[in-house]
């Protein structure tokens, strides 16, 4: 019984943590296969929610190149 009292609870914590750390819109890939800063596709140089994309930004969410993808002025 002891036991369980202090398993469960790991179990839970471990678990929680597991599912909302995979949950994050930032992809640090992203940044390594482009060769380019958050800012290029954010609006915000540190986005937090993802939803803050440019028109750049748009662009890659739809194509997953940045090839023909520029801002427009």
């Amino acid at each position: 019984m002891k036991l369980l009292k202090f398993v469960l609870p790991a179990l839970i914590l471990t678990g929680g943590i597991a599912i909302f750390s995979f949950s994050s819109f930032g992809k640090p890939e992203y940044t390594k296969s482009t060769k380019k800063s958050c800012g290029t596709c954010h609006q915000n140089k540190a986005p937090k929610d993802g939803k803050d994309l440019t028109a750049v930004g748009e662009c890659y969410k739809e194509k997953k190149s940045l090839e023909g993808c520029t801002e427009q002025k």
